[in-house]
């Protein structure tokens, strides 16, 4: 989450539009999916029990195919694990799924009757989708709670930013993700001289208090202790059925702790998917990804 991303999106001009489709499907993992309801403003219908689909995905730069007909679908509460070889598309769907790229072709929904095409970045962002950076950005020169009390959905205009005071909500808001994010006792510290992997937290915190519905998070555990690492994944365990994740890891210990289904990308589409055991031990994985 860019500071420049968390500025628009909190202009707050989403405009949520429904449209009905059928007869779409989406085949990853042998599970079929359709769309057939008007959504409601500020409503994500999860009806069809998928909360993300992408369908038959392409885009092109200079000749290169970065994504090639990429079908995937994450359900409701669930956390996500993307693995793959560098090059695979992994940011690339990221950037897609929020607006940051446009596809060539193909169909992105958030639930059933939302199209993230026809939104922009700061739309998506509004709709429910956060999305995490491998580099944390937090406002350093802040304490840990000005950085979580600018992140609250608010109006940001100067009079009303002036004038603005915690409701009993927001404060038992900020006081939740604190103690999520395990930063109850670095709440005056200046973000700046938090650690590599506390400021990742912080990050993921800011993310948190806009009440996102679906989570990207790009390689959350590079660069940190062990200790951090191990903490993280029981952030993400804690996190899984209150929020969706979608998580692009390298780290196979890391992904072993928190994974169910693991999806393995490679020349921009699914090369395999299950748990994490049954990727490792295919022979595509371990040729173009794991080695021997």
């Amino acid at each position: 989450m860019t500071p420049d991303l968390m500025e628009e999106g909190a202009k707050r001009l989403a405009l949520h539009e429904g449209y009905d489709f059928d007869g779409l499907q989406t085949e990853s993992g042998g599970r079929e999916a359709g769309y057939g309801r008007l959504s409601t403003s500020g409503e994500v219908d999860v009806t069809h029990g998928r909360i993300l689909y992408l369908e038959d995905v392409s885009v092109s730069f200079d000749g290169f195919k970065a994504i090639n007909k990429l079908s995937l679908d994450i359900a409701p509460g669930e956390l996500r694990c993307i693995i793959g070889p560098n090059g695979a598309g992994k940011t690339t769907m990221m950037d897609i799924i929020t607006g940051k790229t446009r596809p060539d072709s193909g169909t992105v929904f958030f639930g059933s009757t939302i199209d993230l095409l026809r939104h922009k970045e700061f739309e998506i962002a509004q709709l429910g989708i956060g999305r995490k950076f491998q580099k944390p950005t937090v406002f350093e020169h802040l304490s840990v709670f000005e950085n979580l009390e600018l992140a609250l959905k608010t109006n940001k205009g100067v009079k009303s930013s002036m004038l603005f005071k915690l409701d009993s909500e927001q404060s038992d808001r900020l006081s939740e993700i604190l103690h999520t994010i395990n930063l109850e006792d670095s709440v005056t510290r200046l973000a700046g001289n938090l650690s590599h992997g506390q400021k990742q937290w912080l990050e993921i915190g800011m993310l948190l208090m806009q009440d996102p519905k679906l989570l990207l998070l790009d390689e959350p555990v590079a660069g940190m202790t062990d200790e951090e690492t191990a903490r993280t994944a029981e952030l993400f365990l804690t996190l899984k059925g209150k929020h969706s994740l979608m998580v692009v890891e390298h780290d196979m210990s890391f992904i072993r702790t928190i994974s169910e289904i693991v999806t393995v990308l490679c020349d921009g589409s699914v090369l395999a998917q299950g748990t994490l055991d049954e990727v490792q031990a295919d022979e595509r994985v371990i040729e173009v990804y794991l080695g021997r």
